[in-house]
């Protein structure tokens, strides 16, 4: 599976790029510091913010699992036990914003890279109930959805990054990903997070990024 294998080599070897599972023709290539600096800035509007205006978890390719479990079934370092309905037990999995081991499934959140009440401040307030939905269950991305361990995420919660980064050994990573889920759902930035994001991609001078728009 794509996002397995990408998940695996960048456990392995670090490189400051986001992939993207589509094909070339489809897809938008770039450097990180432009890709920062061509995403739209404007002030957020959180307006009307609820999570249920994004209905997420749900089976969208009607496979018998939910969009957390396939993500959960993707990224687990040690495969976990599937059983009927798709119901997970055991498993292992690799938290990257924090470089921590998760053992079973209940242990690990699946992080929206952008998180809903983000993407709702910066361009979602907008959307149609279905947009909303397809970006809370976006498997068309590797990095949209990420299994990371309860605690991070909880600790991230709606922050965007010029108030929360995980671990800087993982901040080029992180950023790219970021921006590329930013572009490929045409969000945009308020001047703080762009600043924050300009600081941190000063690090990663080889970054490039490839995102696929989101239809």
């Amino acid at each position: 599976m794509i996002r397995h294998l990408y998940r695996g080599l960048l456990a392995t070897v670090f490189a400051c790029a986001v992939l993207a599972p589509a094909s070339p023709a489809q897809a938008d290539e770039s450097t990180l510091l432009d890709a920062i600096t061509s995403l739209p800035v404007a002030e957020e509007i959180r307006d009307g913010y609820k999570r249920e205006l994004y209905p997420h978890w749900k089976d969208d390719d009607k496979n018998g699992c939910s969009a957390r479990n396939d993500v959960l079934i993707a990224e687990a370092i040690e495969a976990p036990t599937v059983g009927v309905g798709c119901t997970i037990t055991g498993g292992v999995w690799h938290s990257y914003y924090d470089d921590v081991l998760v053992q079973g499934p209940s242990g690990v959140d699946i992080d929206h890279m952008v998180p809903l009440a983000e993407v709702h401040d910066s361009g979602g307030y907008g959307w149609t109930t279905e947009r909303r939905r397809r970006y809370a269950n976006d498997l068309g991305s590797d990095v949209t959805l990420v299994g990371v361990s309860a605690r991070s995420n909880r600790q991230k919660a709606d922050q965007d990054p010029s108030t929360w980064m995980p671990m800087p050994a993982v901040h080029c990573r992180y950023i790219g990903e970021w921006v590329a889920t930013k572009h490929r759902w045409a969000l945009a930035v308020d001047p703080a997070e762009r600043e924050a994001l300009l600081r941190y991609a000063a690090d990663c001078p080889n970054a490039r990024i490839t995102y696929t728009p989101a239809d």
